[in-house]
């Protein structure tokens, strides 16, 4: 049985870090990746859909993970989202993200195209072989990957014996139980959807990885806290403190991680803007960015006295 607990908790995705020309930044990665590991979260998922991967070079994706590994990669679990939409790229990232010693590598399948599982599980298999020694978690997004983790095809991936668990940021909590069900203590998985943190976690997730924990880690490590101690009547409560933030950042007229970066700005940390085609925040945006962050300051007095 392996050893699994160091993907166990809270694991921010981390945020593209732009220079104000659009460039990617190797200090400002630098200094996000050191302000969440001071806040003391677990770990990083790097270059996923909260790092804006798709929209991204192999090589601008390469100097990210080299920053966050830099800054924090000895002290913190590292997981480098390393898919491409072909599997030659996709292979590339993964035996750079092993070099540089990453904990792990994920992968969402192909997009656009809808192959037939037996395709799914060889791309996710040749970008694994990649980097053989290094763990692999799927990333099971069907809302935006247009595909969905099956039970076959999870099966199949577990005859790998890198592979490690799932990222489910699938809506159906019981996605998380069935998972956890067939791969028992051999596997860890994440909640994805930030919204059900609590649910996900009760049902069977060890921890989670998600894309709005970057603007209030505070906040989602209490949750996990709430959870080990086991008061839930709390931890539901600020559950839906939480999710009144999410819906808020999302009704900032602009893709909500525009609205993240301005939160995470008022907070003191500029890592820009996000990249077109994503809709940056607006000025009529802004007053509604300064409202969530007044939101996050008042759900941590609330529930962490701060």
């Amino acid at each position: 049985m392996r050893n699994l607990e160091k993907y166990h908790g809270v694991i921010p995705a981390f945020y593209a870090c732009y220079n104000d020309d659009g460039s990617v930044s190797a200090e400002r990665t630098k200094a996000f990746a050191t302000y969440l590991l001071e806040k003391g979260v677990k770990g990083l998922y790097v270059c996923g859909s909260s790092g804006e991967c798709i929209y991204q070079s192999k090589e601008e994706r390469k100097l990210i993970l080299e920053a966050v590994m830099e800054a924090v990669g000895d002290k913190m679990t590292i997981i480098a989202h390393v898919a491409c939409n072909n599997t030659a790229d996709s292979m590339e990232l993964a035996a750079h993200a092993e070099s540089l010693g990453v904990d792990a590598i994920a992968s969402i399948p192909t997009i656009y195209f809808r192959l037939p599982e037996d395709a799914i599980a060889k791309y996710w298999n040749d970008i694994s072989s990649a980097a053989p020694n290094t763990d692999f978690v799927i990333y099971n997004i069907p809302q935006l990957a247009g595909v969905s983790l099956t039970l076959p095809l999870y099966k199949k991936m577990l005859e790998n014996p890198r592979v490690v668990g799932v990222k489910n940021s699938s809506m159906p909590t019981q996605d998380i139980q069935t998972f956890k069900m067939i791969g028992g203590d051999d596997v860890v998985i994440f909640n994805g959807p930030d919204e059900q943190f609590i649910a996900g976690r009760t049902i069977g997730a060890e921890g989670g990885i998600g894309g709005t924990y970057g603007v209030m880690p505070e906040l989602f490590l209490k949750l996990d806290e709430l959870l080990k101690k086991g008061d839930i009547k709390t931890a539901n409560a600020l559950q839906h403190k939480v999710n009144a933030i999410i819906y808020a950042m999302c009704d900032c007229g602009c893709n909500m991680y525009a609205a993240a970066k301005e939160v995470l700005r008022l907070q003191g940390i500029d890592i820009g803007s996000v990249r077109a085609p994503l809709m940056p925040l607006t000025e009529d945006g802004k007053p509604k960015a300064a409202a969530v962050k007044k939101m996050i300051d008042e759900a941590k007095a609330e529930f962490l006295g701060a």
